[in-house]
């Protein structure tokens, strides 16, 4: 059995990875924009996410569901408002990006983006209230307050950042994999 301790080295590892990806695609998109050599690059890549694209944005969105589906049933952190609305957008884009894998369609692009960038903000917003619980607003007034903070791997990876790591490489993913061809 896994313990809580494996899970947060585990999906905080995972963050780590997503994290570069985000920075090498978002770095790549911008060279490729001036440099002939990037653009060759940039085009072998999205060569790729044509085939990869929608499939890699699920395993990114189910792997995100069951790590705070562990965190919440089997380690017991309750999920404060903030945490259920980012789950919303996950647990969303889970399901209709495996409804597109199954289909093979790309035309999902503008409804999966659109969702990761709903639930990018939620998160980056939960995480400052994590560091700064003077930000926490009415939203987080019931229940569980927003500002608790279950652990922090590696000295600053949270559940929020992790989840907010996840939507921004969902939404990167996703721009960069060409439109279906009409």
């Amino acid at each position: 059995m896994i313990t809580t301790d494996s899970a947060k080295l585990f999906f905080a590892l995972l963050t780590l990875v997503a994290n570069a990806a985000v920075l090498a695609g978002a770095g790549l998109w911008l060279a490729a924009r001036w440099s002939k050599g990037a653009a060759l690059v940039m085009d072998d890549v999205q060569a790729e996410l044509t085939r990869l694209g929608v499939p890699v944005a699920f395993a990114v969105a189910a792997t995100a569901m069951a790590g705070s589906l562990y965190f919440s049933e089997v380690a017991n952190f309750v999920p404060c408002t903030l945490c259920w609305y980012q789950r919303i957008a996950m647990y969303s884009l889970a399901i209709i990006l495996l409804v597109a894998v199954i289909r093979r369609d790309r035309n999902i692009r503008p409804y999966g983006i659109t969702l990761a960038l709903v639930g990018l903000p939620i998160s980056v917003y939960h995480y400052l209230v994590e560091w700064y619980p003077n930000l926490e607003t009415n939203v987080c007034s019931t229940g569980l307050s927003c500002s608790i903070v279950w652990f922090r791997s590696l000295g600053f990876m949270s559940l929020a950042y992790m989840a907010g790591s996840g939507f921004a490489l969902i939404a990167l993913v996703l721009a960069l994999t060409p439109k279906e061809s009409a």
